[in-house]
């Protein structure tokens, strides 16, 4: 699992500097877009998150067609990025089945199952935001989405990798059952 001894410290240069270099490039393009959109509808959002599905509501009827565009350009980056994230958990997966023993091998996916989970996560409910239909959508949906892919995710991987520390479980599992029995 030490990727700068597998790759070499320059192929993971190479590979964070693409995959910066291609998400400011999105930015970029999503945010000149955006910003050349003529609102019709006035420029007040029913959210605090100013995100691209919310600002397309608020746009004049055609003029959503060049942000569809750009996501359907903006999806070959995506699928790349998705291919390599499940060709890498699959090769940990491969590698941490090798572990001769029970201990080790349950360590190790003590510790990838769970970043597989917030990964999985973020994921879904981020293509579930962005490629809804709109026939579903609705301002207290558009939020929880929001929330779930933005908020969740980084939280959850504090919480998770403090999980480990033993002396926190212990203090969170005394809290919860002193909770549970005032209930």
């Amino acid at each position: 699992l030490h990727y700068g001894t597998l790759l070499g410290s320059r192929a993971c240069a190479h590979m964070a500097a693409a995959a910066w270099a291609s998400a400011f490039l999105n930015a970029l393009l999503h945010t000149a877009n955006t910003f050349s959109l003529p609102l019709c509808q006035g420029n007040a959002l029913g959210q605090f998150f100013c995100e691209i599905p919310q600002i397309l509501k608020l746009s004049c009827s055609k003029s959503y067609l060049r942000e569809l565009g750009l996501l359907a350009v903006s999806a070959f980056p995506f699928f790349g990025c998705f291919v390599f994230i499940v060709f890498s958990y699959v090769q940990i997966f491969r590698a941490v089945l090798r572990i001769p023993s029970e201990q080790g091998r349950h360590k190790a996916f003590s510790t990838c199952l769970p970043h597989l989970a917030v990964v999985s996560l973020f994921i879904s409910t981020g293509v579930f935001a962005y490629l809804k239909p709109p026939s579903i959508s609705s301002p207290s949906l558009d939020l929880s989405l929001s929330v779930l892919y933005s908020v969740v995710p980084p939280a959850l991987n504090h919480l998770i990798y403090s999980l480990r520390n033993q002396e926190l479980k212990a203090a969170l599992w005394t809290l919860m059952t002193g909770w549970f029995q005032k209930l």
